[in-house]
């Protein structure tokens, strides 16, 4: 099942690129974001899902330190890049929805390059920062993790010292990674939905919340399954009740992900056709 799960995932999310860079139809921001939410996810799956693969077929198996570290960097790298993508996502929506006459000259493509450079050096910097912290602490106690990867909570449990500066530092980070995001979403979108209910055709406001409903989804799933996973008590924290929640986080959204941009989005599935229609035309000819 993990298997299929993760060949799927692939596939799905590389299709996403390869229309998003070859059709001109979906040369704009909006799509130019969604592209690098399927890079995002397709790292963040190829870091979990072969180590498990692996440790399932050989019914247990061992993980260094050092792959440890490695996994947990590339994990909470793309968890922190994800975030900040879906708030530069949703000032997009909101740029097109509450401004659009200005679209154009807002969301220029230097501009759309710059935040997402921002995004990906912010997201793993803030990743190597705690990665860096953990490397140099000693770990003490049971070398089991009960957990499907080297997450922070299992590894904050096996430290031998007091995890007061770790988990300080973990706060301070999330601030721009986790707490800002989070506030540009909410606020777009409550600019959103006032621009739009003062839209007077019914229409009109329905084709308005369309071009938004995607994003929505995938940042309901996104934060619905990241808080299932860390705002409950510490001790339920790697309960193996706890292990559902996180591979829904770790595995299942980035397969989900392209499959609610691929049926939601009118443009990706025409983009969708063309190229089918492009290769069995070329079929034909050869």
């Amino acid at each position: 099942m993990f298997l299929l799960v993760f060949v799927a995932t692939l596939c799905g999310n590389l299709l996403i690129i390869t229309l998003v860079s070859t059709s001109k139809n979906l040369h704009t921001p909006m799509y130019f974001f969604i592209s690098q939410l399927a890079i995002s996810d397709i790292l963040v799956i190829t870091d979990i899902v072969p180590n498990l693969l692996h440790i399932l077929l050989n019914n247990g198996e061992t993980i260094s330190v050092i792959g440890c570290m490695t996994q947990l960097y590339f994990f909470a790298g793309t968890d922190g890049v994800e975030c900040l993508l879906l708030a530069v996502m949703s000032y997009d929506r909101y740029v097109a929805i509450c401004n659009p006459l200005r679209y154009s000259s807002i969301m220029t493509d230097r501009f759309c390059v710059k935040l997402i450079v921002d995004c990906w050096i912010l997201g793993n910097f803030g990743s190597f920062l705690v990665t860096i912290t953990l490397s140099r602490l000693k770990f003490c106690g049971s070398n089991i993790i009960n957990h499907v990867l080297c997450d922070l909570v299992p590894l904050l449990e096996v430290l031998c010292y007091d995890t007061y500066i770790v988990q300080l530092e973990i706060y301070v980070i999330g601030i721009p990674i986790l707490l800002i995001p989070t506030t540009i979403i909410v606020v777009s979108y409550i600019y959103i939905v006032i621009s739009v209910l003062r839209i007077p055709s019914s229409t009109g406001r329905q084709k308005a919340f369309s071009t938004c409903s995607s994003h929505l989804i995938v940042v309901s799933i996104f934060y619905w399954t990241i808080f299932s996973v860390y705002v409950p008590p510490s001790r339920e924290k790697t309960s193996d009740v706890n292990k559902v929640p996180s591979l829904l986080y770790t595995v299942f959204t980035p397969l989900v992900n392209p499959i609610i941009y691929s049926l939601r989005n009118k443009d990706i599935k025409k983009a969708i056709q063309q190229a089918f229609h492009k290769t069995y035309h070329l079929i034909n000819i050869y």
